[in-house]
């Protein structure tokens, strides 16, 4: 789980490029859970959370420079 302390630390490109990773790791959780295969379920809402906080930055540095 990431903090939203670091995450403010990081780049405008850093934080697109974690999120596409997180991106691309709920698509083969939500993979996983279809199959069955799901080893730890507490991950999806981990990953979920992450993509949320980085939007969340996102949203709020464009709304801060639109000013």
């Amino acid at each position: 789980m990431t903090k939203a302390t670091d995450l403010r630390a990081k780049t405008e490109d850093q934080l697109g490029e974690e999120l596409g990773n997180l991106k691309r790791e709920a698509f083969n959780l939500r993979f996983q859970a279809a199959t069955s295969q799901l080893e730890k379920p507490s991950r999806v809402r981990e990953v979920r959370r992450d993509i949320a906080r980085i939007k969340t930055l996102q949203n709020e540095r464009s709304r801060s420079s639109a000013k």
